[in-house]
């Protein structure tokens, strides 16, 4: 009767052993999944900070079911606004997107409905923060090997409460090319591939 106690008794610690072998390993890959989805690119963003108030998803002009990065505004407390631009377009990796601000809110026609550059204050094209620029050129992003690439802009010269500045109903441009920050209007970014309106929470 003994032998057949201590025969339950082993049999139960060794599944107990089992259980808590596999809940190791288990909590062991979990942790690695997570730390998988964390990429060195999005590390350059700001720390998270304000309230999202607006939004744009960025879809392929080619297919618009298929979405190549997302623009996320945030309101911080200074009154000042903060974009921050994600592009996912395996296409263009290992290089350079431009991205703008378009004058309608329309991605039809492969994004050619959205008009020509939003520029409120009737400046030439250029660089971000330059002499001269539109209030919509963000410029060029680089792309890592994986098409992935982001950049974020904070200013307080977008509105989201109307006015001349308000960026709601703006389209936002992803090119196929780099900006040269000298071709006018366009910067001579290349094609339009993908699009999205920036909308309001």
């Amino acid at each position: 009767m003994k032998k057949v106690q201590l025969l339950v008794c082993g049999l139960f610690a060794t599944m107990v052993l089992i259980s808590c072998g596999n809940s190791a390993n288990s909590d062991a890959e979990t942790t690695h999944g997570e730390e998988a989805v964390t990429t060195e690119a999005d590390a350059n963003l700001p720390a998270a900070e304000g309230t999202l108030v607006a939004t744009a998803n960025l879809m392929s002009t080619a297919d618009s079911t298929q979405p190549v990065g997302t623009a996320n505004f945030y309101q911080l407390e200074n009154n000042q606004i903060r974009l921050d631009v994600v592009i996912d377009y395996k296409d263009r990796a290992d290089s350079n997107v431009a991205v703008h601000f378009h004058e309608h809110g329309d991605c039809g026609n492969k994004g050619d409905n959205s008009h020509g550059h939003w520029n409120p204050t009737n400046e030439n094209h250029g660089e971000w923060g330059s002499a001269s620029y539109h209030l919509g050129d963000i410029g060029n992003i680089q792309l890592d090997a994986n098409g992935h690439g982001t950049k974020s802009v904070t200013t307080d010269k977008w509105s989201v409460s109307g006015g001349d500045n308000d960026i709601i109903g703006k389209a936002i441009i992803v090119h196929g090319g780099t900006d040269d920050y000298t071709t006018q209007p366009t910067g001579n970014s290349g094609p339009r591939v993908g699009c999205g309106v920036i909308t309001k929470i």
